[in-house]
């Protein structure tokens, strides 16, 4: 028996608040993996190999790349040591699989000795682990040129 006030109305609004809920907690992770992400990237680029698995994937200005230690290599074999990300944007979504967040990140990077910043787009695919913790299954690397 449906409750009298409405309950189509009242489980529709509850829906609403878990969505806005669920939105606000995937925008909090999304902004505390991508400071995490960055500030290893610029400081400790090494210990990016923490946040993949052997089934993730990276592509980087087109070239795919698979695994953790793959990865590893690319990033830290990369034609520049010290850099510093600017981030000008992130956007967060909850992805289908269970969970999961994808991250789309904009912004630019500061090389040493570079008068002009290389701007950038990133998209991370995360995906939860048993412990409450994320890796990144995707990743997705472009300079944005012009």
């Amino acid at each position: 028996m449906p409750w009298p006030g409405g309950g189509l109305v009242v489980v529709k609004r509850t829906t609403e608040m878990e969505r806005c809920h669920v939105q606000e907690q995937v925008e909090v992770v999304g902004k505390a993996f991508v400071d995490h992400y960055y500030n290893l990237f610029d400081n400790d680029r090494p210990s990016l190999a923490s946040l993949y698995q052997p089934t993730s994937m990276l592509t980087f200005e087109g070239q795919k790349i698979v695994g953790v230690e793959d990865i590893s290599c690319k990033l830290n074999n990369l034609p520049f040591g010290n850099c510093k990300h600017i981030i000008s944007t992130i956007d967060s979504q909850p992805s289908a699989y269970g969970g999961g967040i994808v991250v789309f990140v904009s912004g630019s990077l500061q090389l040493p000795g570079e008068e002009h910043h290389l701007r950038f787009s990133q998209m991370f695919h995360l995906i939860p682990t048993q412990d409450g913790r994320f890796f990144v299954q995707n990743d997705f690397f472009r300079l944005n040129y012009g």
